[in-house]
């Protein structure tokens, strides 16, 4: 048990190395792939041999680039809609959720002892979605109806053997309180990961440096790092380079390829990826504010090219 915990430990993005992680998944298989993913769901491709194939198609394509660079690498299994509200428009119940939360873990893990080096140390993260829309939720839960709501997924996950979990693009801050603290219940590091408008603030409003100051207020500090996610750096460049004591947790970051607002994205019929090397240069205008970010991908737009010239230019 004790060398369990050592590798799993060896591998979290908590040190000195940078970690790569994949880009926008959903809108590669749709636009990429000519997948049809209902409630932009790729977990449903874990039932079909095509699927898995594309899924393991996908993760290759950026474990190359971590590979090829020496960086390690956080695997994001597609686990983001797997959770109640959209497992049920999707017909799963909470059974049939256990069980591909428990399949995309271990996907990951054949695809990890096929690719992992001591060089590229590959973690496994049970990606964890919000509960409801991610640009305009229809409610909004408590900080304790989220801990009630998302901790059967993060039960699975961590049972699965999964060595994290990542929440990405949430947008009010009691949500991402009560995954974090579910976390912490079931002893399994957590990224937590908000979206930003264009204003640099969440879609609930508040700032970006609030909203990571609370959690870890009303968390006693449980999460691993924070991250940002599915917004363009357009979008939080003039937020980071204020410079202020809060960046110290802000330990990923995973844009969009589009300029575009989340408003913008949701009404568009063809896939904006933007420039990959202009987006790498954004990536490296942040840098001298982000001394302690260490987990680098893409979100909505964004692919193996778009995430090898972020790599790139981070570390020219």
């Amino acid at each position: 048990m004790a060398e369990t915990g050592e590798m799993t430990a060896a591998r979290l993005p908590d040190g000195e190395r940078l970690f790569l992680s994949d880009g926008g998944l959903e809108t590669t298989l749709i636009f990429e792939g000519g997948f049809d993913l209902p409630c932009f769901a790729s977990y449903p491709l874990l039932r079909d041999d095509a699927g898995i194939e594309a899924l393991r198609r996908y993760y290759l394509s950026f474990l190359e680039i971590a590979r090829r660079e020496g960086t390690g690498f956080v695997f994001d299994v597609p686990t983001w809609r797997a959770n109640a509200d959209w497992g049920r428009q999707l017909g799963d119940s909470a059974a049939m959720l256990a069980e591909v939360n428990r399949e995309a873990v271990e996907l990951g893990e054949e695809i990890r002892a096929g690719a992992e080096s001591a060089e590229t140390p590959i973690a496994i993260s049970g990606a964890i979605g919000p509960q409801g829309d991610a640009y305009d939720p229809a409610q909004l839960l408590s900080a304790e109806d989220a801990q009630r709501y998302h901790s059967p997924q993060v039960e699975s996950l961590a049972a699965a053997g999964a060595d994290m979990v990542g929440a990405l693009t949430l947008c009010y801050v009691e949500e991402a309180i009560g995954i974090a603290r579910a976390a912490a219940a079931s002893a399994i590091p957590a990224a937590i990961s908000f979206t930003l408008e264009t204003d640099g603030r969440l879609p609930s409003g508040q700032a970006l440096g609030d909203a990571i100051e609370q959690v870890d207020t009303e968390t006693d500090g449980a999460p691993s790092y924070f991250m940002v996610n599915c917004a363009h750096p357009s979008h939080f460049a003039d937020v980071i380079a204020r410079d202020e004591p809060w960046l110290r947790r802000l330990g990923g970051i995973r844009a969009n390829a589009s300029r575009m607002s989340h408003a913008e994205l949701d009404e568009a019929s063809e896939l904006d990826s933007g420039d990959p090397a202009e987006l790498g240069a954004e990536y490296r205008a942040l840098k001298p504010h982000l001394p302690h970010t260490r987990v680098l991908g893409g979100c909505c737009g964004t692919d193996h090219r778009h995430v090898g010239s972020v790599c790139r230019s981070w570390l020219a």
